[in-house]
Parts: C-alpha cells; structure tokens; sequence
C-alpha cells in the first residue's frame, strides 16, 4: 500500500511546477511577443530634479534687508534625451542664434563634469518673463526642462566688501565636496557669504519624476515617497548699521582709503568702508556678469581691494595715544613730565623730526592735544633705552610686547576674509636691515611717531581706539550678531576679552588730550558742540606722494557708544578730511541722522571734494 504522505508531497511539487510554468510564460509574453510593454519601459525614466532652497536673508542691526532673493531660471538638458525638435523654433522663442545652440548643447564630454546621461545647465539665470512662450512649448523640446534658483539682490547698494557674492562652486570644490555640491550649484565666494555660507545655503530637496522620450513629465516616481523638501537657509543679523554704512560711503567718494566703526562694548562692527567700491549688484548671477567681473578685476582703481582689512599703513600720529600708555604703564615718563619742543626733535644738533608750532606741552595731555613729535621722541627713546643705550633690541622688545595687548603686528580674527596683520618691528627687523648690529633709539626715532617699518589696517586702528574707549579691553571685532531660524533666534555671543598691558588709571590724561584735541588741538574740524568726542589726528607720510590723512575717535566720552577709524589716502593732514568725516558719521549715529545746520557746510564739502587725483 503506498505511503499517503508521499502521495501529498508529490501533488504539491506537480502544483508548483505548474504555477513556475505559467510566471515564466506571462514573462515571456510581456518580454517578448507583447512590444508594447517594452516600448513603454523604453519611453518612461525616472529624473531627479533638485529643489533648490532660497538662500537666507541678510540684514542689518536693525532688521533691514541688505541682501535678499529674487527668482531667476536655469534651462537644462539632458543630452542623451534630446530627439528631434524645430530647433529655428527653439533658438527664436529663447532669441539665440543657432551657433548659440551649438555652442550650448556640445561640451567637452573629456570632463569628467559632464555626462551626457546627466543635466547640465544650457543657459542661466533666464528671467521669467523671457520664458513665458518658450514653456507653452515645452513639450516640443524633448530632453529640455526649466529648473527655478535664487539670485541675489542688494537693495541698499553698499556694503560690497562686507558682503561678498556668489561664483559657481569650481572643480575643486565639487571634488572635494561631491556630497554638497553638483555642476552649477552657486557658493559664497567673499565676505559675509563666504564664511557663513553653510548657515545661508539651506539644504537642497529632490523631486523624482517619471518623464517619457519628449520630455514630458508622466507623473510622480513611487507615488512620491522618495522626494524631500528643500529647507530655506538660515536669515543671518549683522552688526552693521545700513544707515551709517550707507552715509559713510558716500562721504568716502572719488576717495581711496577705509572707514571702521566699532561698538566698544561688543566689539560689533557698525560700518566698514572700503572705497573706491562698486554696487553689489554688478555681480549678482546674470549674463553679463563674466564681463562685468573682469572688468572690475583690470580696473586700475582695484574695487575688489578690501582697503579695510589688507591694506597695511603707517598709523603715523594716532600712535602716541599707544606710545603715551607704554611710557606711563613701565614708569619709564610719568604723566606730569613736560619736554621742550623748540619745533622739533634735536639729537646730535639737528632736527630729524620737525614739529610745528604749539604751546609747551607740560604734560601727556597737552602732548597728546597738540601732538608735540619732540615730546614722543623722548619718550620713545627713553622707553627703548630704559636697559641702556646699547641695549636697545631690549628695550624695543618691551616696547612691542605692550603694543601687541592692543591687537598691533597680528590678525584679530573679524568673521570675513582677506585680514592682513600689519608689521610690528621689533629688534629682529632691525637686525635683519642692520645685520652688523648699527642701530640704536636714533636710528629708528621715526617709530615714536608711527612711521618708519610700523604698519596698521584700518580694522586695527579702529580696534585700538575701541580698547581706549573702553580703558583698557576690547572684544574681538565682528559681523555678524547671529541668525534667524525655523526655531527662532539665535544669537552670537563675543564674551571673550582681551586686556590691553595698560592699567585704567593711565587711560584718564590719554583720553583728555584726545577731547581737548577736538575741543582745541589739532583736530577742531571733529568738533560737534552738543557731543564730547574724543580724537587724534595722524599725518601718514608718504614717499610715494602725498601724505595720507588719518584719525580715530570716540564718543561720548563717557559710555562710549562708537570708536572710528579713518584713512584717506593721499588727504594730506589728518585734520584736513579724516577728521571732519569721522566727526560727521559719528553725529549722524548718535542723532539718528541728524547733522547740525551751522555743520551741513562742511557735510557738502566732504561730499564734493575729489581726492583721486592726489598722489
């Protein structure tokens, strides 16, 4: 008798065969009597599309929009998916010529950028309103589809060295980042939009599609499930003030040189100046910008040159404020000493140093008033020569080790791009130009009033001067107060402190002499009756030309709200130019706007006056 279990087992395996037998003839019908089903497997393909985030917002202190988005579209194409089209009809709605067509579509297909099975961009930045009747025939244009992007626009027209721009990401960059970036994408290249542009960028999102052999989409890949939104970048608040970036670069036209504005208790950077400039929007992403871009890089002007940050000068006498606090915070001169003028600095029965006519300084404040370069060439010596007169790679030594507590002869880290950090000589320098060891104080006696090898950026100027407004400290310069995000606002906080190698108690003659300066010294051009600023005026000379004018100040003198820096190349005396804008920017801020009528004579000729030519 035959075992039932064998029998069972034997139906189930003659079941399964059978069912295997039927899958396999349905595939082959599909596959391969039935064309249709491969024409259709043929015809249809998946595409991802990228969703490209709005760039974040940029504002000022004030929540006023610097730097925001408008829409502008990229035509791409997929080379392997371009069939057959009235290309005449193509080329006329888009207003191209057929080499244009030729030009755009053949690539160097050597490049590993480019794949003929993956879109590039055929032509960028597109307005809307050129597009319009091109899409109403889209279909006719297989291979062919339109992506949206953001560009950037400047609404208040100034800031351009502040802010930076964007350039499409490079072949280095995709390479080292192929996670973040593809061909075309677009990337802070300067400025605030190079370093923060991983807050601004946002987070791309993807769409994938079903699209036939025209190009035309067929509906959603799997139902949607695999698309992502793309996530907006973050709005990011800088410390600027629109309105006093906006009136200090109009003071600075037809001028070269720089303007640095502070806040003393934060160290947040209220306005910085680089002229000559160019409207931002010159290099926003349109058609025209390579030519635009190399004209402003051949301009003999240099816009592009961020005077601020990288151009290094001789401070000349805004550094006596320093040299006043190395001399009382060693003992080496007390406050009260007076020194004979005579119109100059004598040493060895002449005058390497001339001075011009003045009071007797009888002590630090009246030196610093009146600026006497005999007062500060004593100092100056005394100071390098206080371990004796052959001992002065010493005593310059010490010197420099008190200037660099006020951010001398080193970067001080603002949030941008392009900081240089100035020269702060020491007996290394000299051994270098004197390598046989033939120098002494006289030799270098053109360091006590900021010449000779001694080189400031104008950031540094303005950092020192914030120091002095704060009596002793400063905080680490910057740009940015922090950013506006989906889960709120999120500041930036600057808590670290830098002391300066000078006790408060020093600060107090240093900082009259600097009132007294603008009340009745060298720098009565500064003066504004209804607020207490506090200023030095400095020559900086120049071999090449004429001397350069500088100044920095601060105000009130008590609670300081703002320290300045300014310096106009080739101005002449630092009480000419450098003073009076300073002391107009500073006016305009503390009274929101407002300048005195009996002062607006000198508000039109700061506007009107043309430095260019003075070299």
């Amino acid at each position: 008798m035959q075992d039932p279990f064998y029998n069972r087992q034997h139906i189930i395996r003659i079941v399964l065969i059978l069912v295997g037998l039927i899958f396999v003839g349905k595939a082959f019908q599909i596959q391969v009597l039935d064309g249709s089903y491969s024409d259709r497997a043929n015809s249809v393909a998946v595409h991802k599309i990228v969703q490209y985030p709005s760039r974040g917002l940029i504002l000022d202190r004030n929540n006023k929009i610097l730097v925001n988005n408008t829409p502008m579209y990229d035509l791409m194409v997929t080379y392997d998916q371009v069939g057959e089209m009235d290309t005449s009809k193509f080329c006329r709605l888009l207003k191209i010529t057929r080499e244009d067509f030729n030009k755009n579509i053949e690539q160097d297909w050597s490049d590993y950028r480019y794949d003929k099975k993956i879109p590039f961009a055929f032509m960028k930045s597109i307005p809307g309103i050129s597009l319009a009747e091109f899409q109403e025939s889209m279909y006719e244009f297989p291979g062919f589809f339109i992506q949206q992007r953001n560009i950037r626009q400047y609404p208040q027209k100034v800031g351009a060295h502040v802010l930076g721009y964007l350039s499409e990401v490079s072949p280095r960059q995709i390479e080292d980042a192929p996670e973040k970036f593809i061909l075309g994408d677009y990337v802070g290249s300067n400025g605030i939009e190079l370093n923060y542009d991983n807050q601004l960028r946002g987070r791309k999102g993807y769409n994938y599609v079903l699209k036939d052999n025209f190009g035309r989409v067929q509906g959603k890949y799997a139902e949607g499930r695999r698309d992502s939104s793309a996530i907006k970048g973050h709005d990011l608040v800088t410390t600027l003030d629109v309105e006093l970036q906006k009136y200090a670069e109009q003071l600075m036209a037809n001028k070269r040189g720089a303007i640095v504005a502070i806040e003393p208790a934060s160290g947040e950077v209220l306005a910085l100046v680089s002229t000559p400039s160019y409207d931002p929007n010159l290099l926003s992403m349109h058609r025209n910008r390579g030519a635009v871009f190399n004209a402003l890089v051949t301009d003999t002007m240099k816009p592009f040159f961020n005077r601020a940050l990288s151009a290094q000068y001789p401070p000349g006498s805004i550094y006596k404020s320093m040299m006043s606090l190395v001399g009382m915070e060693s003992g080496i001169w007390n406050s009260n000493r007076g020194f004979s003028c005579g119109g100059g600095y004598n040493y060895g029965g002449k005058k390497p140093l001339g001075c011009h006519s003045h009071p007797y300084p009888s002590n630090v404040t009246m030196a610093m008033q009146h600026s006497c370069n005999a007062y500060y060439c004593q100092m100056f010596r005394d100071v390098v020569e206080q371990y004796g007169f052959k001992q002065a790679s010493k005593g310059l030594d010490t010197l420099a080790s008190y200037l660099k507590t006020f951010g001398v002869g080193s970067k001080l880290g603002i949030d941008i791009p392009g900081e240089k950090s100035g020269n702060l000589p020491d007996s290394k320098t000299y051994n270098r130009i004197y390598p046989n060891g033939g120098w002494r104080a006289p030799t270098i006696i053109s360091l006590a009033i900021g010449q000779g090898e001694t080189e400031m950026t104008t950031l540094q100027m303005a950092n020192v001067v914030s120091a002095i407004a704060n009596r002793g400290w400063f905080k680490r310069p910057h740009l940015v107060k922090g950013f506006n995000t989906m889960e709120g606002y999120f500041p930036i906080e600057k808590k670290e402190v830098f002391s300066t190698r000078a006790s408060r108690e020093h600060y107090a003659p240093v900082i009259d002499g600097m009132e007294l300066a603008v009340q009745a010294g060298t720098a009565t051009m500064a003066r504004v009756d209804s607020i207490s600023i506090c200023g030095k005026t400095g020559t900086s000379e120049n071999v090449h030309g004429k001397d350069h004018s500088v100044f920095f100040c601060f105000a009130p003198k008590e609670n300081p709200q703002i320290a300045m820096a300014v310096f106009i190349e080739n101005a002449g005396f630092g009480g000419t130019y450098a003073a009076p804008i300073a002391s107009l920017l500073i006016e305009s801020y503390l009274k929101d706007g407002a300048i005195s009528p009996k002062r607006k004579w000198i508000e039109q000729r700061m506007l009107d006056a043309n430095l260019l030519q003075n070299k």
